[in-house]
């Protein structure tokens, strides 16, 4: 059976936090990516230079990123493919995420169903 990823990134992704990491003024273990409460949708996506990994903090080694997830954020980002695009009026990362049930005008904040417990204990024996 395959792995379940908790997160990936494009290529474009990893490119871009590899960049971002390397214009650092400290040493950095990785980038921490989790959720919050807030915005019109109810929740947004976080994102934050990580110097240490936290004992309950997921690991993920991506295209040689290592990116750090929050365990309050592990159900709602299961399955998560985190991009970076440029367009002509700006850049910036997005998720495209199996567990978003909605998300606002702006697209600033999103809706997020958590995986159900008995999907999230499968997928993680299988690692």
């Amino acid at each position: 059976m395959a792995k379940f990823p908790i997160l990936s990134l494009t290529q474009a992704a990893a490119d871009r936090v590899r960049h971002l990491i390397a214009g650092s003024d400290r040493p950095i273990a990785g980038v921490r990516v989790g959720v919050k409460n807030g915005g019109c949708a109810g929740m947004a996506y976080t994102m934050e230079f990580a110097e240490t990994v936290g004992p309950y903090d997921e690991v993920v080694e991506d295209k040689g990123v290592t990116i750090i997830i929050d365990p309050k954020a592990l159900m709602f980002l299961f399955g998560t493919e985190m991009d970076f695009k440029t367009d002509k009026i700006g850049s910036g990362f997005t998720f495209n995420n199996p567990n978003q049930t909605g998300s606002c005008g702006c697209g600033e904040s999103v809706s997020l169903a958590p995986m159900n417990a008995a999907a999230l204990a499968e997928a993680r024996s299988e690692r």
